[in-house]
């Protein structure tokens, strides 16, 4: 069985909540740090699972210790232990008929029916750009607004290691998940759960199903496997443009963007050349101003 989008390593705290170890006990910091990553990236395809490895190796050459790199490289293995462990669990469910799967075009027939309720897990900044006509959307993962210095280095190291390209933002688990579905949508509702590519949404369905849920409905693949005209779409992009960002985004260097243009055509194309030539030429203007810059500032001190 195909689990479309189904890259664990990015959702090894969807099931607990919190960064913590086997035992339960709150991970030093020096081993969060080696999470960033994972929760920024929790909508990450296989590419950019690999990408978030090295984000990894690059944090861990970052710690100020022998003994931080030590203890995140065996909670690192500790962690993908786990993550196999819920690989197979996430397929068992599926497999035993807790959690039904449905095409893209299945999911738009239930819908139709009036007695589906699409329950939409995706970030709000995912959300905001495209969604589903008449979903609840609760994100079991959000974009985290938090302020404090750990925070900050979070996203200043997830900027730096590949945020400002594939826009990308640190994520933490929403604590109100569960809360918020229990008071919104009844245990004897007909839920088909969903997400951008169709991990956090298999992910969410065990919690629902753990909570009494029993009429769950996985929408495999995603929003990315949404065709025109299988769903009812809130927004003028299509589905597969919401987990997309950054600079990777406004260049048209996405495959979302190659797939669209062979669609719209020349024009499309176009557009996207000229947002790349823009930024080349704002590179090299910046690049202009700092040696005029560094040559102004010689001068003074001569």
């Amino acid at each position: 069985m195909a689990m479309a989008g189904l890259s664990l390593k990015s959702t090894v705290a969807v099931t607990s909540g919190a960064l913590q170890s086997r035992d339960n006990r709150p991970l030093s910091f020096p081993v969060q740090k080696c999470l960033v990553s994972q929760l920024a990236s929790v909508s990450a395809s296989h590419a950019n699972f690999r990408a978030a490895s090295m984000r990894h190796l690059a944090l861990q050459r970052a710690s100020p210790s022998t003994g931080g790199r030590v203890r995140c490289e065996v909670d690192l293995a500790e962690q993908m232990k786990e993550m196999r462990a819920a690989e197979k669990r996430w397929e068992q469910q599926v497999k035993e008929g807790k959690v039904k799967q449905l095409s893209a075009k299945e999911a738009g027939y239930a819908m139709q029916l009036n007695d589906y309720t699409f329950l939409d897990v995706r970030p709000s900044n995912e959300h905001s750009r495209v969604s589903v006509k008449d979903s609840i959307h609760i994100p079991i993962y959000d974009v985290d607004q938090s302020v404090d210095p750990a925070s900050l280095s979070k996203k200043f190291s997830n900027f730096t290691m590949g945020g400002w390209w594939n826009g990308l933002p640190v994520m933490k688990y929403n604590e109100r998940f569960m809360p918020d579905v229990v008071a919104k949508i009844p245990k004897t509702a007909n839920i088909i759960v969903g997400c951008q590519k169709g991990l956090r949404s298999l992910a969410a369905c065990e919690q629902l199903y753990k909570a009494g849920y029993r009429n769950l409905f996985w929408l495999n693949g995603g929003l990315d496997a949404v065709q025109e005209g299988d769903l009812e779409k809130e927004g003028p992009l299509p589905f597969n443009f919401g987990g997309i960002g950054g600079v990777s985004e406004f260049i048209g260097w996405t495959d979302v963007q190659r797939l669209e243009a062979k669609k719209q055509g020349l024009g499309y194309r176009v557009a996207l050349f000229g947002r790349l030539l823009a930024v080349v030429l704002a590179a090299d203007l910046a690049f202009v101003g700092a040696q005029q810059l560094s040559r102004f500032f010689f001068e003074l001190r001569q």
